[in-house]
């Protein structure tokens, strides 16, 4: 029965995160299209704190989850134009990464 309510809320817990990961893109994709620098950063920040959430909330799946149970994380590839074929993108804006 343990295992049963373990793996309940291990599902509640994803289905969290999927949505949390979905509000984080919502964020980016706004602050990409915000021309208001203040506004712009607004948005990435709450970006990141959903980031925040995510990360902490799958540390709690993957320490909940039973070892057998874990299937490998699909880590994003890059095709040869350096682009990932993952959905996520660049957590951190071009204006950020090109400072030089």
């Amino acid at each position: 029965m343990q295992n049963k309510k373990n793996q309940t809320s291990v599902g509640m817990m994803i289905q969290r995160c999927h949505k949390w990961r979905q509000k984080r893109k919502q964020y980016m994709d706004q602050a990409r299209q915000a021309s208001d620098e203040i506004e712009r950063e607004r948005l990435l920040q709450a970006a990141e704190h959903y980031g925040r959430i995510v990360n902490e909330e799958q540390s709690k799946i993957d320490s909940t989850r039973d070892p057998k149970d874990k299937t490998p994380v699909d880590v994003p590839t890059e095709t040869e134009s350096g682009e990932t074929t993952d959905e996520e993108e660049n957590p951190f804006p071009e204006f950020l990464t090109n400072l030089n």
